[in-house]
């Protein structure tokens, strides 16, 4: 199967996109943040200057505006400096700082106070601040309020004016800083994401090593301590591992079994072929009849194993039971079944197994039994298990026989016909299915009790 893309690379690109994307809408919001502030400094410096104008300022008896007293600054002395005032008033000429030289500033509030857009107040609450571009190759932010002054019916407008390009290098060393603060601290993140994965995926890494040391030096399982997080899966890797080795332990056995069974009887058979014997025929059908119940049994193993395999059974007992008693009745008519107990009760093993563990069990007590045979579906009923027992009013078996009976080719009764094979294809079914079976005496029928406890589903 080719790999679906790798968790490492997917986790990466992940962790990449978020770091960015949260890096950018920060770093965004950040540079706004720091631009407004540096930009609010730069009004609130204008704006100073702006009142310290209007508190010097005072009208001389000509009707003019002059300060009692300099501003502090000097470069309002300086031609070109880059720091302007300038007042205006209605029918007064322009009053320029020395620093604007042979140029005057063109401001808004004249012309918008002189169509009424102040609502006819005559004076502003608040500084006014815009950009303008007027002077070719120098920008400027500009300041202005119209007021009234004591002694006087004239609205003059103060402005304070100042280039950007203070202001201009101020957020671009704010913008680069930022830009390579995030940067550094992008690229860092993004290492230490691609370092973390890297580390975190290192358990699975573990996990390959150890498959791959279980496959070249033939251990069994992985002990390497692991994270909690991986933990469950070596655990289930483990567990896989002890079933595949059960199920290869088992095939073994019972290749083994198969084959010490059949030595026997092929070893009789060559003996007769070579010596001529006359029975030979005899010899011949006698010993074919026992391999073919030693493949019988083991082929019903096989089965089972295959079947338990493939995954999770549900199989109803009662619809099971009532299957093999309609079957059982055509072979014992005089028998009488009698089956009770649950009929919602379901076990976890196939259907066809199932039905030869009870087609066995019920035909023996249908077969050894005196006529009646009880089946009591879910006696008991416990957690885990799904107790079943099968009752018959026959002679039932000794105490010292109930063990040995289960043995392959093992019969009590020789006068009736059978292979011996019953009861060793029931135990070893329900072994593989880590049921139990038990035999004992029947207290209601006298005879044989069969109990048998079954994984329930």
């Amino acid at each position: 199967m080719r790999p679906r893309g790798s968790l490492a690379r997917r986790m990466g690109l992940i962790a990449t996109a978020w770091i960015l994307v949260l890096l950018l809408g920060g770093g965004i919001a950040l540079e706004r943040t720091l631009t407004g502030q540096v930009e609010e400094n730069f009004d609130e410096q204008l704006e100073y200057i702006l009142t310290a104008m209007i508190a010097s300022a005072e009208v001389q008896p000509g009707g003019e505006v002059s300060f009692y007293r300099v501003l502090g600054d000097q470069r309002f002395l300086e031609p070109g400096s880059g720091l302007y005032w300038q007042i205006d008033g209605e029918g007064q000429d322009p009053w320029p700082s020395r620093s604007l030289w042979d140029r005057t500033l063109e401001l808004r509030g004249v012309v918008d106070r002189a169509g009424g857009a102040n609502g006819g107040q005559g004076f502003d609450s608040e500084p006014v601040f815009y950009n303008s571009d007027q002077f070719e190759s120098e920008p400027l932010r500009i300041a202005e309020r119209t007021v009234i002054l004591p002694g006087s019916d004239t609205r003059w407008t103060f402005a304070v004016a100042s280039a950007t390009e203070e202001i201009d290098a101020q957020v671009q060393r704010v913008r680069l800083i930022l830009i390579w603060s995030f940067a550094v601290l992008g690229l860092g993140l993004i290492a230490m994401a691609l370092l973390q994965i890297r580390y975190g995926l290192s358990p699975l890494r573990r996990v390959r090593a150890a498959i791959q040391k279980l496959r070249t030096t033939g251990e069994n399982r992985i002990t390497e301590p692991l994270p909690e997080e991986v933990q469950p899966l070596v655990e289930e890797l483990n567990a896989l591992l002890a079933h595949s080795e059960r199920q290869a332990e088992e095939a073994r056995r019972h290749a083994g079994n198969l084959a010490h069974a059949l030595k026997t009887p092929l070893t009789v058979l060559t003996n007769a072929a070579t010596a001529r014997a006359p029975d030979l025929s005899d010899a011949v059908f006698r010993e074919t009849r026992v391999m073919q119940r030693h493949v019988d049994h083991h082929l019903a193993r096989a089965r089972a194993v295959g079947r338990r395999a493939v995954g999770h059974a549900r199989t109803n007992v009662r619809a099971s039971a009532e299957a093999v008693r309609r079957a059982v009745e055509r072979l014992h008519p005089e028998a009488r079944f009698d089956i009770a107990g649950s009929g919602t009760a379901e076990v976890a093993i196939e259907r066809q197994d199932l039905d030869e563990i009870l087609g066995n069990l019920i035909e023996n007590a249908a077969k050894y039994g005196g006529g009646s045979v009880f089946v009591t579906i879910d006696q008991e009923p416990q957690a885990g298990q799904c107790l079943i027992w099968i009752e018959d009013d026959g002679p039932g078996i000794p105490e010292a026989d109930r063990t040995r009976i289960f043995d392959r080719g093992a019969r009590l009764d020789t006068d009736k016909p059978g292979t011996g094979l019953g009861l060793a294809i029931v135990r070893d079914v329900v072994e593989i299915y880590a049921g139990s079976v038990k035999l004992g005496q029947s207290e209601d029928l006298g005879g044989l009790l069969v109990e048998l406890s079954l994984p329930r589903a």
